[in-house]
């Protein structure tokens, strides 16, 4: 058996949240500085509206405030942002999208759409192949 604890480093991106409208969920911003690999993570509850969705955008930058932020190439996803979103009827299910770019910070959007109702979502960023493993437990 692999160890991946030690290789891995999950930071908060999107802290869980109820959302009931469509205010635009935007995660922290994950410096990268020291791993060569990022994957997103997100988590739905329930999704009370019968009509919502909810598209998924990654952008990325090398500025630490992202004040240069860019919507990452498709070529940089490891697969697509339209994988990641998800719809009303996707109750407690999880998603993924990973970043193979080379800018420093990335951020992740979910952006809901005909939402009128409680949505309840989270995200977590997985960042991974550290430069010197094992990572730190808990992380900080």
């Amino acid at each position: 058996m692999q160890d991946l604890m030690n290789n891995i480093h999950p930071v908060r991106a999107i802290s869980p949240v109820s959302v009931s409208d469509d205010t635009a969920q935007v995660s922290e911003i994950i410096d990268l500085q020291g791993y060569d690999s990022l994957t997103f993570v997100i988590l739905t509850g329930a999704l009370g509206d019968a009509d919502a969705t909810f598209a998924v955008l990654v952008e990325e930058g090398d500025d630490p405030a992202l004040s240069d932020a860019a919507a990452v190439a498709d070529v940089d996803l490891i697969g697509t942002e339209a994988l990641a979103g998800f719809q009303f009827d996707d109750d407690d299910e999880t998603r993924k999208i990973g970043y193979s770019g080379g800018k420093r910070y990335v951020r992740l959007t979910v952006t809901p759409a005909a939402n009128a109702s409680a949505a309840l979502l989270a995200a977590v960023a997985l960042l991974g192949h550290p430069s010197s493993a094992p990572t730190a437990n808990p992380p900080v």
